[in-house]
């Protein structure tokens, strides 16, 4: 049966229904799916730019620091031992990848329990259409005020323009992104998901 989703307008009033068939959504298998598709995002996020200087690379340390016997010293061969101020680094990180690979039908996978999930939390809400009246903060403002997101949101819209962009950059608690580039990383880490209607259209598609 149909998962049918109430269209509101700018007011946040009803202005029609949306039906999401079900071979758009998955409710038995996937979880472990969405769990290793965070994982990759989360991972591939990272610089791995890090690097620390081995023994090797550090400078100095040809010469041996005092004698081998006599001196009631431990012995030592170089100034740059890792156990020495200013010597190396063992097993310190160097430059690297943290990119995983998933595959493709997984990730495809992921997505539509991500969706559904959402579906479930009651967190996905169809907007008519974002169409402020002037490029203005405190418009598009009011827009999330009649839909009475009280948290974060997520806006899925299928194109934007920079009357969009200068509506909404500066409110800190929502993102605007194109359909083709929602992940399921952002499907969960927002508290609202708020697509408009061209933008599930699209979207769907996706799912399907």
């Amino acid at each position: 049966m149909p998962k049918k989703l109430n269209i509101l307008d700018g007011n946040g009033a009803a202005a029609g229904e949306y039906a999401i068939e079900d071979h758009c959504l998955e409710f038995e298998k996937g979880a472990q799916a969405v769990h290793d598709v965070v994982v990759a995002y989360l991972a591939a996020q990272r610089a791995g730019t890090a690097c620390t200087k081995t023994r090797a690379e550090r400078r100095g340390g040809g010469a041996k620091p005092w004698r081998q016997k006599g001196l009631g010293r431990a012995r030592s061969g170089s100034n740059r031992n890792p156990v020495w101020r200013k010597g190396g680094i063992i097993f310190g990180p160097k430059p690297r990848s943290y990119d995983k690979h998933v595959n493709k039908k997984v990730r495809a996978l992921a997505l539509k329990r991500a969706f559904t999930d959402r579906l479930c939390d009651d967190a996905v809400m169809v907007l008519s259409a974002f169409e402020p009246a002037e490029a203005k903060t405190k418009l598009a403002q009011q827009i999330f005020d009649n839909l009475k997101v009280e948290k974060t949101a997520l806006l899925v819209v299928r194109d934007y323009d920079m009357d969009m962009d200068l509506a909404t950059r500066n409110l800190a608690n929502v993102l605007v992104i194109k359909a083709d580039s929602v992940n399921v990383y952002m499907l969960l880490y927002f508290d609202k998901v708020i697509f408009t209607k061209d933008a599930l259209d699209a979207f769907v598609q996706r799912l399907a």
